[in-house]
C-alpha cells in the first residue's frame, strides 16, 4: 500500500507539472492559425461549441483557446492510470506506460491545439474504462459518438469485428449500423488523382509514438494477433492503423482520424515489452536495454521540441517550413500594431486578418496592410525569432 501510494504520488505530481507547462506554453509560445480561427469564428461544429464556450467564461485569450483540450488530456490521462489499475505485474512499470503515455509527442501535440483528436482519445478511453467496469458495452456512448466526430466510424468498425469473437449479435448489428450511418452521415473523401501516400503515413505515426516505438508497436501488434491474445483495445488499434495503411495506398490520409485509436495501445505494448525484458536472464538483456535507452532519448528529444522549437529557426533555411509556423507571429503582430494603435486594419490576406480578429484588430478601413511591398507604404512591421524573420507587413494609413 505504502508502494502504491508512493507511485501515486509521482503519478499526480507529474501531471500537475506537465498540464502546468502546457498552460505556459499556451499562453506565452503559441498564436491561433487560421484552421482554430475558423472553429471560434466561423464553423458550427462540435469544436466550435467547445472553444467558444471557454472563450465565454475565461475571456478571449490564448489560455481559454486551448484550456478544454488541456482539460481533456489531463482527463484521458487519469482514465488510461485507471485502466492499467492491476495491468501490470509492477507499479513501478505501470508508472513508466503512464508517463511514456504522457509525453508522446501526438499526445502532448493533440493537448496544445484546437482539434478533435485529443476529444476522441477522452472518449474512446472512457468507453474502454465503462467496458471494464461493468464488462458491458455503452450503447449510450456510441449513440452519443455518433454526434461527436466522423472518425468514430473506426470504432464501430472495430466493435463490428470484435462482436465476432463473443458471437455478439446484438454489438454485430449495432455497430455495422452506426458504422454505415456514419459513413452516410460524414462520407468519406475520395477525390483527387490517386497516389501512394504510404511512406507519408508512417512517416507521421513516427512522428506521433517516435520512430523506434512505432516499430515496436507493429510488433507487438502482430505477437498478439498470432498469440490469440486480442482484447478490445487491439481490435481498436489494429483497425485504425490497417485501415489508414490500406487508404494511405491512394491517397493521403488525415492522420488525425486514426491515431486517436492507435496510441491507445501503448500500455499493451509496454506489457509486452516489459514481459520479454523480464525473462531473459541479465546477460541477454542489453539489445533490449539499447532500445529502451534509444526510445527515452527520442521521446526526451520529441518533448523538448514540442516545448522548446522555436530555435529550430535558427537552423532552417526557410522559416515557413518549422512544423508549428502557423501557430505563430501572430500574437506578436497584433501586439506591434497595438503598440502603434492601430486596431482596425484591411488587407488582401482574409486568413491572417482572421486570426488577428482574435487579438481585437478588426477589419475596417482605417489601415492597409499587405504582406508584399508596395511603393507609397508607411511603416514595415517585422516579426522576427532569434533575429530570423518569420513575416512582415507593410502599413498605409488611410483614414
Amino acid at each position: 500500500m505504502i508502494t502504491s501510494n508512493k507511485y501515486n504520488y509521482y503519478f499526480y505530481t507529474f501531471l500537475s507539472i506537465l498540464v502546468f507547462i502546457l498552460l505556459l506554453k499556451a499562453d506565452m509560445s503559441l498564436s491561433i492559425s487560421y484552421k482554430e480561427a475558423l472553429n471560434v469564428f466561423v464553423n458550427s461544429s462540435i469544436l466550435s461549441f467547445i472553444t467558444k464556450t471557454s472563450i465565454y467564461f475565461f475571456g478571449q485569450n490564448d489560455i481559454a483557446l486551448r484550456f478544454p483540450f488541456i482539460l481533456f488530456y489531463a482527463l484521458s490521462v487519469l482514465l488510461m492510470y485507471k485502466l492499467t489499475d492491476n495491468y501490470f505485474r509492477y507499479e513501478k512499470d505501470r508508472l513508466i506506460a503512464i508517463c511514456i503515455f504522457m509525453v508522446l509527442p501526438g499526445v502532448l501535440s493533440a493537448s496544445l491545439l484546437v482539434n478533435s483528436a485529443i476529444i476522441v482519445i477522452f472518449s474512446t478511453l472512457l468507453y474502454l474504462y465503462y467496458y471494464q467496469k461493468n464488462n458491458k458495452h455503452s450503447y449510450l456512448l456510441l449513440v452519443f459518438f455518433l454526434f461527436l466526430d466522423n472518425s468514430f466510424a473506426i470504432l464501430y468498425l472495430a466493435l463490428f469485428f470484435y462482436s465476432f469473437k463473443y458471437k455478439d449479435k446484438k454489438l454485430m448489428y449495432f455497430a455495422i449500423s452506426f458504422f454505415i450511418l456514419s459513413m452516410y452521415i460524414y462520407g468519406f473523401a475520395t477525390g483527387g488523382k490517386p497516389r501512394g501516400f504510404l511512406v507519408d503515413t508512417f512517416a507521421i505515426y513516427a512522428t506521433v509514438f517516435s520512430p523506434l516505438l512505432f516499430l515496436y508497436f507493429i510488433y507487438s501488434l502482430y505477437r498478439a494477433g498470432i498469440k490469440n491474445d486480442r482484447t478490445l483495445t487491439w481490435y481498436i488499434s489494429i483497425t485504425a492503423l490497417i485501415l489508414s495503411i490500406i487508404f494511405s495506398f491512394r491517397q493521403r490520409v488525415y492522420i488525425e482520424d486514426f491515431a486517436p485509436y492507435v496510441v491507445i495501445s501503448l500500455p499493451f505494448m509496454l506489457k509486452t515489452f516489459f514481459h520479454s525484458y523480464r525473462v531473459r536472464l541479465r546477460e541477454f538483456r542489453f539489445n533490449y536495454n539499447l532500445l529502451a535507452g534509444a526510445i527515452v532519448l527520442m521521446l526526451s528529444m520529441n518533448v523538448i521540441l514540442t516545448f522548446i522549437n522555436r530555435p529550430l529557426y535558427m537552423i532552417l533555411p526557410n522559416p515557413t517550413k518549422h512544423f508549428v509556423y502557423q501557430y505563430h507571429f501572430v500574437k506578436e503582430l497584433s501586439q506591434e500594431f497595438k503598440k502603434r494603435d492601430i486596431n482596425e486594419i484591411t488587407c488582401l490576406d482574409e486568413e491572417l486578418i482572421l486570426r488577428l480578429k482574435f487579438y481585437d484588430i478588426t477589419k475596417g478601413e482605417r489601415y492597409f496592410v499587405s504582406t508584399k511591398p508596395y511603393y507609397n507604404y508607411d511603416e514595415k512591421i517585422v516579426i522576427e525569432y532569434y533575429k530570423i524573420k518569420l513575416f512582415t507587413v507593410y502599413v498605409k494609413k488611410i483614414k
